[in-house]
């Protein structure tokens, strides 16, 4: 298989606009749908294929997703309660690698996913255009993130790990 790193390519950041709004809210509101789909009727073996060369496996993949939006959606709630908060960075290759990652069905963080993404659609759909401008800082990265741009991180890495998943379906022929 190919390089398969960035099959939707990587992330476009963009200026605030009400129809850029309303197409990554939908992103985030339908991403749990996409990666059920896109797992649908995955047997364990294929379940622990990776989807490249060195890549996670798709089970790893589907649990990456749900750590990293728990962690988006506290990031969000915190550049809308606090000033400037800085964020809590985590090693997310170290997270793959835990206990629940290994012995949770997939199912679960799915699961799980659709509720955190219907909670993280009804905060962010009523905000103001001031409000997507609120931040937090990132210790790693040394920089302030804004709200929009956080939103458009995580609308795009729901898809790109979809894809991930999809397009080594497409690639293995799994129907």
């Amino acid at each position: 298989m190919s390089n398969n790193q960035y099959p939707i390519g990587k992330v476009q950041f963009v200026d605030f606009s009400e129809k850029e709004k309303e197409a990554r809210l939908a992103d985030i509101l339908f991403l749990p749908r996409m990666l059920e789909y896109a797992v649908l009727n995955l047997h364990e073996e294929q379940l622990q294929t990776p989807y490249r060369e060195g890549g996670w496996t798709v089970n790893q993949l589907v649990h990456h997703v749900a750590d990293s939006h728990m962690n988006a959606y506290i990031r969000c709630k915190l550049a809308l309660t606090e000033d400037n908060p800085t964020i809590k960075p985590y090693d997310q290759d170290a997270w793959v690698l835990t206990d629940d990652v290994k012995n949770v069905p997939v199912n679960i963080s799915i699961t799980l996913l659709h509720s955190l993404h219907h909670r993280w659609y009804e905060l962010l759909k009523t905000l103001t255009e001031e409000d997507w401008k609120r931040t937090v800082y990132h210790p790693e990265q040394k920089r302030e993130i804004s709200l929009w741009n956080l939103l458009l991180i995580y609308a795009w890495h729901g898809k790109h790990h979809a894809a991930h998943i999809t397009h080594l379906r497409e690639s293995k022929g799994w129907s």
